[in-house]
Formats: C-alpha cells, structure tokens, sequence
C-alpha cells in the first residue's frame, strides 16, 4: 500500500464501528417506534368501543 496501510486500516475500522453504531441505533428507534405504534393502536380501540 505504498507505507499508507497505517492510514487506511484504521479508517476501514472507523467505518465499520460507525456502520455497527447506526445499525445498533436503527433497531432501537424501530423498536421504539413500535411501541409508540402498539400504544396508539391502543388507544384507538379504547376509543371506538
């Protein structure tokens, strides 16, 4: 790699810490966004009868 190997892997290992966070970070908003939807739901069944 022409001595910038040093440079490179690391920012390969940034990358894939970044991709990790946001997959991480994905699944919890979409976990949460399922709640808020399950509670809504709720709410509109309690409404309607």
């Amino acid at each position: 790699m022409g001595g910038y190997a040093r440079f490179v892997w690391p920012s390969f290992a940034v990358a894939l810490i970044i991709f990790a966070w946001n997959l991480w970070s994905a699944g919890n908003l979409h976990a949460a966004a399922k709640v808020r939807v399950a509670r809504a739901v709720a709410m509109a069944l309690k409404e309607r009868t």
